[in-house]
């Protein structure tokens, strides 16, 4: 098994080795381009002291590089069970700064969220599940009172007919 830049083993090996391919029912698009989920990372903003929430990580491409940019803490919401462990060896890899929220987003109460910042910066970063994207947009932007518990929003919003498995941003 060969080794990534971050100590871990690179994101196709882990989506082979825990057998995960994207499920379109989940709106699912895994990211693989490391010079990508690094853009995005930078594109939230500086990460020294921040706390990134990140909705859908899947196996944790972009997960990875908001760590490697230096996210305090990336809370990480998924809902596929599948995607779990391979999300566990990232937070083995460094402890206490990937919490993984075993949950549905649209379901979530992101103020309890909010309240694990403990007054760090909150922003939320990530490459939405298609079949979600517009109702949690709206649900942040209508959130009350304002202003809301995200000083920032770095999201990517796929195009439902593209392929799952591709590398760039669609």
């Amino acid at each position: 098994m060969s080794v990534a830049q971050d100590g871990l083993p690179p994101l196709r090996e882990v989506v082979a080795a825990y057998g995960l391919e994207p499920k379109k029912s989940l709106g699912q698009n895994f990211l693989f381009d490391l010079n990508l989920t690094g853009r995005i990372a930078r594109a939230a903003g500086p990460l020294d002291n921040a706390v990134v929430i990140e909705i859908g990580p899947g196996p944790g491409g972009l997960t990875r590089a908001l760590i490697s940019e230096g996210a305090r803490k990336v809370i990480a919401v998924e809902r596929d069970e599948r995607c779990l462990a391979a999300l566990a060896e990232i937070a083995a890899r460094w402890p206490g700064r990937l919490e993984i929220v075993a949950g549905d987003a649209l379901t979530l109460d992101f103020a309890a969220l909010a309240a694990r910042a403990a007054g760090a910066p909150l922003r939320v970063c990530a490459n939405l599940p298609y079949n979600i994207a517009t109702p949690l947009l709206a649900n942040w932007l209508e959130t009350e009172p304002w202003p809301p518990f995200f000083d920032r929003l770095t999201l990517m919003f796929p195009t439902r007919g593209r392929a799952a498995h591709r590398g760039d941003a669609h």
